[in-house]
């Protein structure tokens, strides 16, 4: 079948760097899904995106699809004539329907018998005829929050559109995209090239683009710049701190990459390293380099879009630019340390937190006395924890982070050292913070974890308390990441604490009547659900935690311990036909009065070899169990409760538990509700549905 490669590029005003690789890649998905959607074959496939263009190349795309064998089954063949000979309605309705005399229909074989029946072939779709229908829905499909319309035209788009090259072989008249006609022509770099380039054939893109000074290819372009980067920084034998999202967005900023280092004055290096870091990354888009031991050297890494006959002059401009940034970060940084944090405190009660919940200052009040009780539960010194709380927010009233934002905490840090605090508080203002994100690092110290649980706490119950928990998307205050960074610090930080019972000091530190009833429920609740996504990153089943979660449970390190001991369980031999017998217990004892009386087992009321067997099998694993499960040795526990799978089988073989004698049949209940309340000692398995 004849085959052609496909060109398509979107030429535009500068798109948004930040967006850039993620629109790109949409707009390859897209155009991929309408070629499979329509059963079009096609091999190789590369994207591209850079600041002016957004292009897809696609090897051997078929011209046409292939042809489709039709079967339509109309009514049974017994039914298609009436006794006189004549062709029933049901027939003659059904030819009709597919524009063909019944004489036409054919007689083909179903599972359902003999049946009135049309084959036909409907050709393959031609490629150039769905062409501009599959740009146009890939087009409209891209992740743009905000489209904008440019000159006199309606059409919308993230940037002015200025060309469309649309190539299937040769053919480029695929009608219009975005208001403009398709052709073979595009350009090149704003600034070196000039003029348009016409392509002969998709096949000559990126050498023509080449050619222009025009790296299309957003991967490429990235390996360039780091490779680049590094060499500028071998050369003063530092490392370049290449951050994947600052790399992301300076690859969306340039077409033709050319790295040049700058300097800066020596004397900046006395601000805080993050400060000037902020200021190189986020106003710049400058990499910074480090030295052998991590500490920022005064130089930086920058990434021109032209190849200049002078980079001297360059580098001059680009150092020019920082100097005066650098210059607020170090005035910030002499005038805050001129007021102690402990004299700002007063200051937050001009900052709202939120309108029902109080000021900053407020918050930091209930802050403190939270982090003072759990220090207290998990061994940190309740004063640091309780100062490093008051302090905490203190940095928000600075200059430095009123003009750096992230640097809330880290400021903190640097000025409660300079005021002569204990070194466990200055560093818990940094730390109060991790993690951040997901995989960030977590509190290094018990005052630090504290602390970032007190906050994170508050914060929880005092928004789900007046009736703002996150619907959908919206999360405005951050609750999931706060939830999955409480869980995250109780877990790998190895502190067992009851989250129910850190709710409800959070709860008891608002003045009453502020927060709803039961918001404590509803935190613990919501925070249980993170806890799921969570296993479930780690592909464990969803009816392992839910065989867990069924226990109403709010330690979390225990229940940690609990999930992983039953994905254990179910990998068990045993498992399958334990947690089925389980579910036949859960039924029978569901099936009882709610006020249903259980007692002991009577072993003078067992009658049957199996239940005498599964009694003793019971009586014996219930001590070792006991022993395992006072150690927190939930796999332990659950692996020698599988040596009851056989006597629980033959139980179920060969005795009958709704016996008509009321004492047996009592018994009998009692002896299953051991069986249960042993498994249940651990987990719900009668939940699991262990894969075959």
């Amino acid at each position: 079948m004849s085959t052609e490669t496909l060109l398509v590029e979107l030429g535009t005003e500068e798109l948004p760097p930040k967006a850039l690789k993620a629109l790109g890649l949409a707009f390859r998905d897209g155009i991929v899904d309408g070629l499979k959607q329509r059963e079009l074959g096609f091999g190789e496939v590369l994207w591209f995106a850079s600041p002016r263009r957004l292009a897809v190349q696609i090897f051997q795309v078929q011209l046409q699809g292939a042809d489709k064998e039709l079967e339509v089954l109309g009514p049974p063949v017994e039914r298609a004539r009436d006794d006189a000979g004549n062709w029933t309605p049901a027939a003659s309705g059904f030819a009709k329907k597919q524009g063909v005399p019944p004489e036409d229909l054919q007689t083909i074989d179903s599972p359902k018998g003999p049946r009135l029946g049309l084959r036909s072939t409907a050709k393959g779709i031609r490629t150039r005829d769905c062409l501009n229908e599959i740009i146009n829905s890939s087009v409209q499909k891209l992740p743009i929050p905000k489209r904008m319309r440019w000159g006199a035209s309606r059409v919308e788009f993230v940037r002015p559109v200025h060309w469309v090259v649309a190539m299937l072989g040769k053919d480029s008249d695929h009608g219009e995209i975005l208001g403009l006609p398709t052709g073979n022509i595009t350009r090149g770099h704003r600034f070196h090239s000039s003029g348009t380039i016409t392509l002969d054939a998709p096949e000559d893109y990126i050498p023509a683009l080449a050619a222009a000074k025009v790296v299309a290819s957003f991967e490429q372009r990235q390996q360039m710049i780091r490779d680049q980067v590094e060499v500028e920084a071998s050369a003063l034998q530092a490392t370049a701190v290449i951050e994947q999202d600052l790399l992301d967005e300076v690859t969306g900023l340039v077409e033709w990459p050319v790295a040049l280092t700058g300097s800066f004055e020596q004397r900046f290096l006395e601000v805080p390293a993050e400060a000037l870091i902020s200021s190189m990354k986020e106003h710049q888009k400058y990499f910074h380099l480090v030295d052998e031991q991590g500490q920022l050297k005064p130089n930086f890494i920058t990434i021109s879009n032209i190849e200049s006959k002078d980079p001297v002059q360059v580098i001059a401009g680009n150092e020019r630019v920082i100097r005066p940034r650098l210059s607020d970060a170090a005035f910030f940084f002499e005038t805050d340390k001129k007021t102690p944090l402990a004299d700002r405190v007063e200051q937050l009660k001009t900052i709202v937190f939120q309108q029902k919940l109080g000021s900053v200052y407020d918050k930091t009040r209930r802050v403190e006395q939270l982090a003072g009780a759990l220090a207290a539960q998990i061994g940190a010194p309740v004063d640091s924890a309780q100062r490093a709380a008051l302090l905490s927010k203190t940095d928000l009233v600075t200059d430095m982070v009123l003009e750096f934002s992230d640097m809330q905490g880290i400021a903190g840090s640097y000025y409660a050292a300079h005021d002569g605090e204990e070194p466990e508080v200055a560093s818990a203002l940094a730390q109060q913070y991790w993690p951040k994100y997901a995989g960030d690092q977590l509190p290094q110290t018990t005052t630090a974890c504290a602390l970032g649980l007190a906050d994170r706490l508050d914060t929880l119950v005092g928004i789900f308390g007046i009736g703002q928990a996150p619907t959908g998307s919206k999360d405005p205050f951050a609750l999931r990441r706060a939830s999955l960074a409480v869980l995250r610090i109780l877990v790998e930080k190895d502190l067992d604490l009851d989250v129910r019972e850190c709710l409800e000091l959070a709860v008891a530190q608002f003045p009453a009547d502020t927060l709803a009833p039961g918001c404590t429920e509803q935190v613990l609740a919501y925070m249980i659900e993170r806890f799921r996504a969570w296993f479930e990153e780690e592909d464990i089943a969803t009816e392992v935690f839910r065989a867990v979660s069924a226990r109403q449970l709010s330690r979390p390190l225990d229940i940690q311990r609990r999930v992983h001991a039953v994905d254990a369980f179910t990998r068990l031999p045993e498992a399958a036909a334990l947690a089925a017998a389980n579910k036949r217990v859960s039924n029978i004892l569901g099936k009882l009065e709610a006020d249903h009386q259980f007692g002991d087992v009577s072993a003078n009321l067992l009658e049957e070899p199996q239940e005498k067997a599964l009694a003793e099998q019971l009586a014996t694993l219930a001590g070792v169990c006991s022993d395992h499960l006072a150690r927190d040795e939930y796999t332990q526990a659950l692996a020698c409760l599988a040596g009851l799978r056989e006597p629980v089988d033959s139980f179920f073989d060969g005795v009958m538990v709704n016996a008509e004698d009321t004492a047996l049949r009592q018994n009998r209940l009692n002896l299953l509700k051991a069986l249960r309340d042993l498994f249940l000692q651990v987990a719900d398995i009668s939940q699991l549905v262990v894969s075959k």
